[in-house]
């Protein structure tokens, strides 16, 4: 056994399920002995849309997801979706084979790149530490919830194991997934990992098994006084709802998300949805009204907080999360809990005891049956009334997506795009829960939005993916349309089509600049789509819709594109928002 061989069989051992790439010279042994030991490779046809694909995987399986690239250009190539990865600190492990003669022209230095976009670097040093350095690349992304760049210099990867490595390996596969429970302890304190491996005990406490820090203390009394608690939570929630929703019900608290955790509380009847720019009005004026906002593995980042403007000057703030570094990052805090979300809500809950009657009505918080009665009246986008500017063969995006959300199953997976059009499927486009909502936007890269789909896909296959576009990224990602028919996805993109960047076209537009550089002759995406597979029709009104429902009816053995082209004389009310910076 090489050690080219050796990583892929470790990481199979680990748990690594699936790995997303682009082969060639230098991960194609590595990538050969992944797929060997049973983990599942999906080729790409580009490396930023393989890390994307991988990215969004991890997101959706809660696992440690494997990106394998060429070196030097293959991971040139992966750069914008490694760096959307390790800003929004997913478990992603790349590897990238590395050139150690100063003379070849693949040579760059990978780890300055790494380190440059926020990934933690780590190398392969010897056939005799292999298994080792790659125990300790994968510990770091599934217990410091970031990306890791694992170099695998070439001379390296050609070694053969020494006998120890090799029964190392063999020890490794023989135990399989839980194997890095052993080897937990070994992680380098250097390295600032101090969380510990997730319990599998779902089981509820039956009290504090320890002191109540002050922290704690002081956030259960905070809790205790609030008359109009919010509960806002990230994408450091999931996995929680229930905790979250018991604390909820004995304090008042009304319910939301940022962006990237919407559907967490869908189908509770004190759920605002999102907060932010993607706000409703009630929404926001309701979370604006709070005296207390409690922001649960949420960053509290310009856009959740709609630049600061729906949080009061008065309103006290409480941020909870595992990493003490996010605490305050993006706004000044009243109190930070450091702490797993599930676990502080436990803990907080038992600080609390039984809640009490509240008020003569019975409501306590900001629970109280006008509010209720609210947010069933006016609680959804689509409950707002707009006026539908439809017009001379182009769509209201909003009608569309009305329509759209009314067609698409419920069980369903939306994976948006950045671009002017984001917020309609963002906020018109419902999801069953806090898994069904891929939002890779922490770069805010156009581009993103197809592959993301694709690994939300591979995840989720019980699901029915929904890609959201923009043309300009639709058309950045083209090549993976081809991806869509090879693996067989029973997938609906739908691209909103104005004819050029919207954003920049609404930005600068209005200021009298010429818009040439940002607006485009109108493209036939539809028959683009049909080359590569898919069956597609194009939406100019509302009837055209017709032509998703009867590919929903069946047999769906393509998928479909829907090709909208939509009104693009004024800007989405979220982007207006955006450029007054308020």
């Amino acid at each position: 056994m090489n050690v080219a061989e050796a990583v892929g069989a470790a990481l199979a051992a680990l748990g690594v399920r699936a790995a997303f790439g682009v082969v060639g010279s230098g991960n194609f042994h590595v990538t050969n002995a992944l797929v060997e030991h049973g983990v599942r490779y999906v080729a790409a046809r580009h490396e930023g849309g393989a890390a994307t694909m991988a990215d969004a995987y991890a997101r959706m399986s809660g696992t440690v997801a494997v990106l394998t690239v060429h070196q030097g250009p293959g991971l040139t190539n992966a750069l914008t979706g490694v760096t959307e990865a390790a800003k929004s600190r997913t478990p992603l492990l790349v590897l990238a084979p590395e050139v150690t003669s100063p003379t070849s022209n693949f040579r760059i230095d990978q780890t300055a790149l790494a380190e440059a976009v926020g990934a933690h670097c780590a190398r392969v040093g010897s056939a005799a530490t292999v298994v080792d350095d790659t125990v300790m690349a994968f510990l770091a992304a599934l217990l410091g919830r970031r990306t890791v760049v694992l170099n695998l210099p070439l001379d390296v990867q050609a070694e053969t194991l020494p006998d120890e490595a090799a029964e190392a390996v063999r020890e490794l596969l023989a135990g399989r997934g839980g194997a890095h429970r052993d080897v937990a302890s070994r992680v380098p304190a250097a390295w600032g990992l101090t969380f510990p491996i997730e319990s599998e005990d779902d089981e509820e406490p039956e009290g504090l098994t320890a002191e109540p820090s002050d922290e704690l203390t002081r956030f259960a009394r905070m809790l205790a006084e609030a008359e109009r608690p919010v509960f806002v939570a990230g994408r450091g929630a999931r996995g929680a709802r229930r905790e979250l929703e018991a604390l909820g019900e004995r304090v008042g608290a009304l319910f939301a998300t940022s962006a990237v955790a919407k559907g967490h509380f869908h189908g509770s009847p004190w759920d605002l949805d999102v907060s932010g720019g993607f706000a409703t009005p009630l929404a926001a004026e309701l979370i604006r009204g709070a005296d207390l906002v409690v922001g649960w593995g949420c960053s509290f980042t310009m856009w959740t907080t709609r630049h600061g403007a729906l949080i009061g000057p008065e309103t006290r703030v409480v941020q909870v999360d595992l990493d003490p570094d996010a605490l305050g990052v993006h706004r000044e805090i009243g109190l930070g809990v450091v702490g797993d979300v599930r676990e502080t809500a436990r803990a907080v809950a038992a600080l609390l005891g039984e809640p009490g009657a509240g008020s003569e009505t019975g409501t306590r918080g900001y629970r109280a049956p006008e509010i209720a009665e609210r947010i069933a009246r006016e609680g959804r986008w689509r409950d707002v009334p707009y006026e539908d500017l439809s017009a001379e063969g182009r769509i209201d995006p909003r009608t569309l997506t009305i329509g759209l959300d009314d067609l698409l199953p419920q069980e369903r997976l939306v994976a948006v795009d950045s671009g002017n059009f984001m917020g309609y499927p963002s906020m018109f486009l419902t999801v069953p829960d806090g898994g069904a909502f891929c939002f890779t936007q922490a770069y805010q890269s156009i581009g993103l939005g197809l592959a993301t789909a694709i690994g939300a896909a591979v995840a989720r296959p019980d699901r029915l993916a929904v890609a959201a576009l923009g043309d300009g990224g639709a058309l950045m990602g083209v090549a993976e349309l081809e991806t869509v028919v090879r693996l067989g996805l029973p997938m609906v993109v739908v691209v909103y089509d104005d004819d050029g960047y919207g954003a920049e076209v609404h930005h600068f537009g209005p200021h009298g600049f010429p818009l040439g550089a940002v607006t485009f002759p109108p493209a036939d995406i539809a028959g683009i789509a049909r080359g590569f597979g898919f069956e597609a029709v194009t939406v100019r009104r509302e009837e055209d819709l017709s032509g998703v429902a009867e590919w929903l009816k069946g047999p769906r053995d393509k998928p479909l594109l829907v090709h909208a082209k939509v009104t693009a004389d004024r800007p989405s009310w979220w982007l207006e928002e955006a450029f007054r910076g308020h």
